[in-house]
């Protein structure tokens, strides 16, 4: 292999060979450890490429998902001096990489990052590379080390706990700061000092953890907004001051009233806001005067009713953020936080949420009252739960990034129909979703695509068609659920199946994968069972032969022995225990539903005990049950910690462990790179977008800038649409459109009757890694024209790919651009490329984008 030439801005060192050396990992597995060289560039690439989400996650403190090819191809080269990296080769192939880079402030310290390959996890790499780094760094005059590491991330935790080297911590937190000692000599300086929080959670520290609360608009007499508010603030053992705030009255709820915020006896942190809607502006600027950080506008009389209540709201939420906070709402029910650190229940909800890891976002006030009851009835805890309301400030956004770093919040929900800025949303979802579960009701879009004239076209409708062709921009249903699913959001369709799904997450690991037991005492639930585990993505396999053999010697020879196992309706506790003791040590079992109907004698609270036992024993793996006809089970199905989620009927314990199947599967699955594109020219695309006015690009114009992305536009016969010497082949489309939930959406289809006809069209959310433009091309029903398995030899997919990739980093790069249709591109047979004919682009109004939330 030949070595490339380094980078210009950089001088060639000399290469350290005595940082060479052989190792042997824990396992006595042997590897080689040696620094990082240029010729490792796609070694490095391949190495980034085939982590699972899970890994970027714990390596990047929230992952950056789709890392850019040269970007990574520039980490092969380092100055061995201030920059080191060394790697542990298994074969041809890099296992683990260490790194650090020395601090040019402090240069007797240096960061320090690991990273190892998902299958190489468990076997010592880590604490290897520990030891190799550590004693290069202290003969490069390096004394102390420092990483920044997630606290769930136990095992490189563990790596630096039990090192040997002399290792200090910064206070607890959701991100561990550790200081390593490389010389036994030397004074190891601790950080105490954890990393800076983001500006996001900084600004939403007053609102979601306040020292203290004003409630403007408190009401003496119980069963009004202002007063209840006042109450649950009290009752919900709020540790700081609550001031309710009302010229008329002395005390409120018991608690000492104030005439106004101007006379509180210091400034709070949070206003909770309850007058008329024509009051809230001059409200919200008393409190700006008094320094208040964050404001929640419970009032309602705003967006909903009409363009001058919106235009209100919205003046409302400028004058905040200029004057330094932060605002929820207006028309939403308030804010929960029971974490240890706020105890806050500042709401007017007459059910107040128990203590737990679940947190949620609602864009509907009435549905919130409804959802903490509901949850309240299932035992389902909150760490937080916010009414956005209108969300003209403080939006989903926001909190999922708060979310992300609470060390009490393990799940988050969210009800949302729009998004402020859905390009955020996306980006923050990939980044959340590998470690905290995201789970969304959302019913689908409702299409609006204008009329169809006779010739079969759609006239002006939605945003995205815009050359006239039947939308390919607007996904359908099930295109909806796989960009859900490209992000890692799990969605549901109800309320009922988001709290199903919540309820298992919250309490029980996700599954290694689909295979599931189902132990019943009567068979047709369990044939019900099956059917929605299959409905759901589940499989319900045969029992190993060991299983069958301790299940006989365990049940009898009468019993049946298959999946499901029917235990009868004669089954005692302790056949339930044995039957899941058994099914849960299967190495080809990955989860278990748990059928009990009662008979005669009815016993539900020792099966439950034997249910929670056979758990407890076997944790990495979910126990989920349904307990039919059986009243108060759920309670019997708690002990401590340990939660075993019942349902009212089996469905619903089949799709909840699908949806949990579902995102560990693509929580383990690599992400892919960002290509580095040769012949893209970012600086001239934006010049020509300079000249442009908001709507349809001028066909020169909107042909330049494909060509800065390396994509011609050949030359069509003027009326026909068909391309001048370019022979015959499939003609396809490429689009690009505006989505509600997930910002920029790339499609792809074949023209004609495939996609207008049979709907097969894939949507992907951008930017796309090399993997999402593979899938994408091949997830088509019709992808055996494209790969030749039927009528000819195919395309040349490695140009489609790119050309995917191409618009992909367009959309990316120029924000500008609100729709974008390449159609007809011809596919040309291996090797000839690809050849787009026409294309139209337009761009968006700026003046008719929604906030940065």
């Amino acid at each position: 292999m030949s070595t490339p030439p380094y980078p210009e801005d950089l001088e060639k060192p000399a290469y350290p060979e005595d940082l060479e050396q052989p190792g042997l990992v824990r396992t006595g597995r042997s590897t080689f450890v040696r620094p990082i060289r240029p010729e490792d560039a796609d070694r490095l690439v391949a190495f980034v490429g085939g982590l699972s989400r899970a890994t970027l996650a714990y390596r990047s403190l929230g992952p950056v998902i789709r890392a850019r090819d040269d970007v990574i191809r520039r980490g092969a080269y380092v100055d061995y001096l201030n920059e080191l990296a060394l790697v542990a080769l298994a074969g041809d192939e890099i296992a683990g990489l260490v790194r650090y880079v020395r601090d040019t402030e402090d240069p007797d310290h240096a960061e320090v990052t690991f990273t190892i390959r998902d299958d190489d996890q468990s076997e010592g790499f880590g604490r290897l590379l520990l030891e190799h780094i550590a004693a290069a760094a202290r003969a490069r005059g390096i004394r102390v080390l420092k990483a920044d590491v997630l606290a769930d991330n136990t095992r490189m935790i563990n790596v630096f706990l039990g090192s040997g080297y002399r290792v200090e911590s910064g206070p607890p937190g959701q991100i561990v700061h550790f200081d390593i000692a490389v010389d036994p000599q030397a004074q190891a300086v601790a950080r105490a000092e954890r990393r800076e929080h983001t500006a996001v959670r900084r600004s939403l520290r007053p609102l979601l953890e306040p020292r203290s609360v004003a409630v403007i608009g408190a009401n003496r007499r119980p069963l009004t907004i202002g007063h209840e508010i006042v109450a649950n603030l009290l009752r919900g053992g709020f540790r700081g001051s609550v001031f309710p705030v009302n010229p008329r009255a002395e005390q409120v709820a018991g608690a000492r009233a104030y005439p106004s915020v101007r006379e509180l006896p210091e400034p709070p942190g949070l206003a909770l806001i309850a007058v008329r809607a024509e009051a809230v502006p001059e409200v919200v600027r008393e409190c700006a005067a008094a320094g208040v950080k964050a404001v929640v506008v419970v009032s309602t009389g705003f967006g909903e009713t009409g363009a001058a209540g919106r235009t209100t709201e919205l003046e409302l939420s400028r004058f905040a953020r200029a004057s330094g906070m932060r605002l929820v709402g207006p028309n939403c029910m308030g804010v929960v936080n029971t974490t240890p650190a706020a105890r806050l229940a500042a709401t007017f909800s007459p059910a107040l949420p128990t203590p737990g890891r679940v947190a949620m976002s609602s864009q509907s006030g009435p549905l919130g009252l409804a959802v903490l009851d509901f949850a309240r009835r299932l035992r389902l805890g909150f760490s937080g739960f916010v009414s956005v309301g209108h969300a003209v400030d403080v939006s989903t956004n926001d909190l999922l990034q708060w979310w992300e770093e609470d060390p009490e919040t393990s799940v988050i929900l969210l009800h949302v129909e729009t998004f402020g800025n859905p390009r955020r949303f996306a980006r923050i979802a990939r980044r959340v979703a590998p470690r905290k579960p995201i789970i969304a009701v959302h019913p689908g879009h409702a299409h609006t695509t204008g009329q169809v004239d006779s010739g079969g076209r759609r006239g002006p409708g939605r945003r995205g068609d815009s050359a006239g062709h039947a939308d390919p921009t607007g996904p359908s249903d099930s295109a909806v659920s796989s960009l859900f699913a490209q992000s890692g959001v799990i969605r549901t369709r109800s309320l009922q199946e988001l709290f199903d799904a919540a309820l298992l997450l919250a309490h029980q690991p996700p599954p290694p994968g689909n295979r599931v037991a189902v132990i019943t005492n009567a068979g047709g639930p369990a044939a019900l069972t099956v059917g929605a585990c299959a409905a759901s993505g589940l499989r319900v396999p045969r029992f190993g032969e060991r299983t069958r053999e301790t299940l006989r010697a365990a049940l009898g020879p009468g019993a049946e022995v298959a999946n499901p196992a029917d235990l009868t309706p004669m089954a005692t506790a302790a056949h339930y225990r044995q039957a899941l003791d058994a099914v849960l040590a299967d190495d080809e079992i990955d989860a278990a539903i748990v059928l009990f109907m009662p008979p005669l004698a009815d016993k539900p609270d020792e099966v439950a005990a034997a249910i929670l036992d056979a758990a407890e024993a076997a944790p990495s793996k979910p126990v989920v049950a349904s307990f039919l006809g059986g009243a108060g089970v759920a309670d019997l199905l708690h002990r401590g910690e340990l939660v075993v989620p019942t349902y009212a009927f089996p469905e619903s314990a089949a799709a909840s462990l699908g949806h949990a199947a579902a995102y560990q599967a693509w929580r383990s699955t690599p992400a892919g790179v960002v290509p580095d594109l040769p012949g893209v020219d970012a600086d001239r695309a934006r010049s020509l977008l300079a000249g442009c006015a908001p709507g349809p690009v001028p066909a020169r114009i909107a042909a330049e800038l494909l060509d800065s992305y390396g994509i011609a536009v050949r030359d069509t016969e003027r009326g026909s649409g068909r391309a001048t010497g370019l022979g015959s082949g499939l003609d396809a489309f490429l689009s690009v459109g505006a989505d509600p939930v997930f910002g920029p959406v790339v499609a792809f289809g074949l023209t004609g009757d495939y996609a207008d006809l049979m709907a097969d069209v894939a949507h992907r959310v951008t930017p796309l890694s090399d993997r999402d433009a593979r899938e994408m091309v091949r997830s088509l029903r019709a992808a055996p024209l494209l790969d030749g398995r039927v009528g000819g030899p195919g395309v040349d997919l490695a140009a489609l790919e790119e050309t995917v990739l191409r618009i992909s980093a367009m959309v990316e790069d120029l924000p500008e651009i609100e729709a974008m249709e390449l159609r007809p591109i011809r596919l040309l047979p291996p090797g000839d490329g690809v050849a787009v004919t026409r294309a139209t682009i337009r761009l968006a109004d700026e003046t008719r984008k929604g906030g940065p939330s």
